[in-house]
């Protein structure tokens, strides 16, 4: 009789903790409707500006005063092709300096990562911590020398003297994400290329470099960010407007309309378009890349 009770007892306490278990399950996107609230919040605060800078790039300056907020019609499309005259040499010397930095970047954190992950020297170790330490100094710091530099090279209002800081600040983070994500690619993939008679320079460029693409991808948009977004250094090194990023272009563009903020802020939008419209399209290969991980693996 004990016995016949305590299963009975056991099979209740199993069905309440499946019913805690159902509702637990059905309150819980309950629980999340606050979470869901306040990350919509925290998008819309963060889209304001830019709904701002779109509803503004639409008005002229009569519009412009009597309600800064509102769409208000008619809108003035013209906006968009007076600022894309003034800008167009700035974001063509914006992507050759992107492109640039790009290619040199990839070129010396590829090769520093394959060999720092792949190859054991005497100094490895010590190397790979010089180079993670680089990233501890504030690039401030090297300002003045790297500009006194750049002027005794006589490399002053040229593309080189652009690319250069970009190039010496982005390898080193290129390096270590190279590193890393080789590290993760299998040894025994390297092994079976060796045992078939592939050299170094074979292994890097028909196993390592197809492997590392998404990494790569991670590191020519953090680079086109950087360029894009650069704005003192341009600034301090260039005097020839036709060299000018897009950056201080704008600058130079609010100062000549200070007073058309429809063209204004269409310029702002316009010079926006090209990183949002690579991160739209790249992104899967960023967030890989960040991660460590392979194609395919996601």
């Amino acid at each position: 009789m004990s016995s016949t009770k305590t299963v009975v007892l056991a099979e209740r306490k199993s069905q309440r903790s499946g019913l805690e278990a159902d509702y637990g399950v059905l309150r819980k996107p309950k629980k999340q409707v606050g979470v869901v609230i306040a990350l919509c919040v925290l998008v819309l605060l963060s889209l304001l500006p830019y709904l701002f800078m779109v509803t503004a790039s639409f008005k002229d300056n009569v519009q412009f005063a009597d309600n800064q907020w509102a769409i208000m019609f008619p809108l003035h499309w013209e906006n968009y092709a007076t600022a894309w005259e003034q800008i167009q040499p700035y974001m063509l010397a914006s992507i050759i300096v992107a492109a640039a930095s790009i290619l040199g970047i990839v070129l010396l954190s590829t090769v520093a990562g394959f060999v720092l992950a792949r190859y054991t020297f005497p100094g490895r170790t010590f190397f790979f911590v010089m180079i993670a330490a680089l990233m501890m100094v504030p690039s401030i710091s090297s300002l003045i020398p790297l500009f006194l530099l750049m002027r005794d090279l006589n490399l002053l209002n040229t593309y080189i003297v652009l690319v250069i800081p970009h190039v010496a600040g982005g390898a080193v983070l290129g390096t270590i994400l190279m590193k890393t994500f080789i590290e993760g690619i299998p040894q025994s993939l390297f092994d079976a290329a060796r045992i078939d008679g592939a050299n170094g320079p074979r292994l890097f460029r028909s196993i390592m470099l197809p492997l590392s693409m998404p990494v790569i991808g991670t590191v020519g948009l953090i680079t086109i960010n950087g360029v894009w977004n650069d704005f003192f250094w341009p600034l301090l090194t260039i005097t020839d407007n036709e060299l000018r990023t897009v950056s201080v272009g704008l600058l130079f563009f609010q100062g000549q309309n200070a007073t058309l903020y429809g063209p204004m802020f269409a310029g702002y939008l316009i010079a926006s378009l090209p990183l949002l419209l690579l991160f739209v399209f790249l992104s899967k290969y960023f967030l890989a890349g960040v991660q460590g991980g392979l194609p395919g693996s996601h």
